[in-house]
């Protein structure tokens, strides 16, 4: 199957070249492209599920992310390619040892209130994000971007004002690591790292990320919020190059489910939206110029509880090699999912830049014989016809993941004669479930936060902050503290991916394309950006 794909000019950079004029109904062409716009300037599009939060100290999940990016600005954005562009930051200057940063911060940058945004900004979020007070589920990020005493301030053994970041002025940030990251100003433009307005964050509290109390110096500021419904943010005309951002009003909708939010994709009520498993091939063939497949920098996989009071079952580490060996992932991508996707042997995703996935044996390996050795595993393992493993399977609400845990349930069942119980969960309460050790098996998806190889791996480590397996192998462990300073981290990887693959803490079962329809008048989307970090600030209508 030829997959379409469909590569729009990007505006990332053009735009910053372009006349400065403002961009209404009356303005008829872009300013670079000479193309017609539309006068409708909006985007909308849908979101399976809501996001847990909309602070950048404390969001978690991808499709927050996609939101922050429109409301805060952090150090550095990404254009159409992946590569780091100016944000608040204007340049940096490393120190010999690569261990101090020194940002150079623009001086136009403003809040949605009219203040200034200073390196005082990012200090204060990112020692916040970092406070045991705050609880965040993404402080382990302060530590893994190797922040002076960010393991003591995450742990409570340190103040959180001993944190290696320090504003030397408004337009100076100092930042200091504990040993050197090549990749660290990568991880810049994640949302951990975003400013936060600290008068707005002290005033209102919890309630400070509310239409009409949120502060923010993105493109885009929040207007309005219907838990469970909709997220309308519109151009914020403080923002320090408002001039050139052309979509107006920008509006996610929580649609979970995939077929319903195609149903109103067609009726021209969304702009943007996943396509439903198995149904790439017949989209792709109907609408050429709107199904849309690139390489995504996010691994599908099922992961175990290993924690002390899980089931005896699946504390066995043959028993869970069985389980990984009888899916066929070949059925997986090529039927039940038909988008792009690429069966996933290693957790790191194929495509994550300098990486090069190591030689997996069961990769190798036919399906006939992935599944006699299973059988072979689970029979010395004690399991069989008179003694069928039975297991609960949990994932978050979408049709998709129904389709592919059935898929595996029957897999299971007619290799193994494992008995399935499959259940559903919201995402709120998937991610609770999953963070206090609530399941047996359950689906997980992860999503790069940087274009290396450490973002997938680091998650095997003991003390990850997402490891919701509970995964403890020393060896890994002092795999990935090497691989930090290492002149080849690729062979670390190499045998971290080889005892993932050994004793299965998680199952990787497909690598990920982004999978969706685009309305025909949409350009500017990133399609070459691996991580799909795209900004509203970027795209733009053409006229029909």
């Amino acid at each position: 199957m030829t997959l379409k794909t469909k590569l729009f000019a990007t505006t990332s950079a053009l735009l910053i070249a372009s006349t400065g004029a403002l961009y209404a109904d009356g303005h008829a062409t872009h300013p670079v492209t000479g193309e017609t716009l539309a006068s409708d300037q909006t985007f909308t599009y849908r979101d399976l599920d809501e996001s847990p939060s909309i602070d950048p100290g404390i969001a978690e999940d991808s499709a927050g992310g996609d939101i922050l990016r429109d409301l805060f600005e952090g150090l550095y954005n990404q254009d159409a390619t992946g590569n780091l562009v100016p944000g608040v930051a204007l340049s940096h200057d490393v120190s010999e040892d690569g261990m101090t940063y020194t940002f150079n911060l623009r001086d136009n940058a403003k809040w949605s209130n009219g203040d200034t945004v200073t390196a005082g900004d990012f200090e204060y979020a990112w020692k916040r994000a970092a406070s045991p007070e705050l609880a965040s589920p993404y402080s382990w990020f302060i530590e893994l971007m190797a922040l002076e005493n960010a393991s003591e301030v995450i742990a409570g053994d340190v103040d959180p004002s001993e944190l290696g970041v320090t504003a030397i002025d408004d337009t100076t940030l100092e930042v200091r690591l504990t040993q050197p990251l090549p990749y660290f100003p990568q991880m810049l433009t994640h949302f951990t790292t975003f400013p936060v307005h600290q008068a707005t964050v002290e005033e209102f509290g919890s309630d400070w990320t509310k239409p009409g109390n949120m502060v923010s110096n993105g493109a885009y500021v929040l207007t309005e919020h219907v838990p469970q419904e909709k997220l309308v943010r519109e151009r914020n005309e403080m923002y320090w190059d408002n001039e050139n951002t052309i979509i107006e009003t920008v509006t996610s909708l929580v649609i979970n489910d995939e077929n319903v939010a195609l149903t109103r994709y067609l009726a021209g009520e969304l702009d943007r939206t996943d396509v439903p498993a198995g149904q790439f091939p017949r989209l792709a063939a109907e609408y050429p110029d709107q199904a849309v497949s690139v390489p995504l920098s996010c691994s599908y996989y099922y992961l175990f509880n290993l924690r002390d009071n899980a089931p005896e079952e699946i504390q066995n580490a043959d028993v869970r090699k069985a389980l990984s060996l009888a899916i066929d992932r070949d059925i997986i991508v090529d039927n039940v999912l038909a988008g792009g996707q690429k069966a996933a042997y290693t957790f790191t995703h194929w495509a994550t830049a300098g990486f090069e996935t190591p030689d997996i044996p069961m990769a190798s390996m036919t399906q006939a014989e992935r599944n006699a050795m299973a059988v072979e595993l689970m029979e010395g393992a004690g399991y069989g016809p008179d003694n069928p493993l039975e297991i609960d399977l949990v994932y978050n609400t979408s049709e998709s993941h129904k389709s592919v845990a059935v898929a595996i349930s029957q897999m299971w069942k007619q290799t193994l004669g494992v008995e399935t119980t499959l259940a559903n969960q919201e995402w709120q309460t998937f991610l609770e479930a999953r963070s206090n050790g609530d399941f047996e098996v359950a689906r997980g998806g992860w999503c790069a936060d940087y274009n290396e190889a450490s973002t997938f791996l680091d998650l095997m480590q003991s003390d990850s902050g997402y490891n919701d397996s509970k995964y403890v192998n020393a060896e890994v462990d002092e795999l990935l503290a090497a691989a930090k300073t290492s002149d080849n981290a690729q062979a670390n990887y190499d045998r971290v991916e080889e005892i993932v693959a050994e004793e299965t803490p998680i199952i990787p079962i497909y690598h990920y394309a982004s999978v969706k329809m685009f309305a025909e008048d949409l350009e500017g989307w990133p399609f070459e950006n691996f991580q799909q970090n795209w900004y509203s600030k970027d795209l733009y209508k053409i006229a029909e």
